[in-house]
């Protein structure tokens, strides 16, 4: 019988168990593959938000600090539940087994899918986030707009209870996206949005890319193909300070 390939998911906000089984909904049983697990961990310091550059530092480094020990952990692959990608690059840089993120699997799905994107997010104060990231991958060519329903987000309960009005918003908020900014498909800004994807796909007529599942699946084709991200790109450290990290972790 073949080994169950065990994938470490990161939530980058600290939270009880009842907080990360709500994120842990966005990949149902069904969903996920024979010969996989997710299993979903969040770190137990850091950000509260993700609401400023204070809490981008924040989550880099915990998220880092969660991360550097999976492949001795005998993880197959980790996954940072986070449309922020937050530590994938140095995850990358510590690691040999692949690293994803849902900005990046997200992104890149889109151009296949479309011409133009919208990134539909919650609240403004995560346009930073997105900023970053696409600045880093060299997407904004391929960027309709930015465009959020300015209503601020509860990343433990998630939109459970809100979504009569928090769905209508978020369809209106894509569909002038659609008509005056020309985008083609549809990037949920969060996994913490996960709930409307359904939704919204069902109302809308363009792609909408629930960048968990996006991101989840990646990683599977990736670890089923035998392939992880490029040491040449991505070389580890000649110094590593794994003991020093693991300190400040514990």
């Amino acid at each position: 019988m073949a080994e169950t390939k065990r994938i470490k998911v990161i939530v980058p906000i600290p939270m009880d168990a009842a907080g990360v089984a709500a994120r842990a909904e966005q990949l149902p049983e069904a969903f996920v593959a024979p010969g996989f697990a997710p299993e979903f961990a969040a770190v137990p310091w850091g950000a509260a938000l993700g609401d400023s550059y204070h809490d981008m530092l924040l989550m880099d480094w915990t998220v880092f600090q969660a991360g550097i020990d999976a492949e001795d952990d005998g993880y197959a692959g980790v996954l940072i539940d986070t449309v922020s990608d937050s530590g994938l690059r140095a995850l990358r840089s510590r690691l040999s087994i692949p690293v994803v993120g849902p900005g990046e699997a997200s992104f890149c799905t889109a151009m296949m899918l479309g011409k133009k994107f919208t990134v539909l997010t919650m609240w403004p104060e995560w346009f930073p986030l997105y900023e970053k990231t696409l600045t880093e991958y060299g997407l904004w060519d391929r960027v309709a707009s930015l465009r959020s329903i300015d209503t601020r987000p509860d990343v433990t309960e998630l939109l459970a209870g809100k979504e009569e009005v928090i769905f209508d918003k978020l369809k209106r908020e894509a569909t002038q996206a659609i008509e005056e900014d020309g985008a083609d498909v549809i990037v949920l800004g969060s996994t913490t949005m996960h709930q409307s994807a359904a939704f919204l796909a069902s109302e809308l007529p363009i792609p909408v890319l629930n960048p968990g599942q996006v991101a989840y699946k990646h990683l599977e084709m990736l670890i089923g193909l035998g392939l992880t991200h490029s040491k040449q790109a991505f070389p580890a450290p000649e110094v590593g300070k794994d003991a020093d990290i693991r300190r400040g972790w514990e």
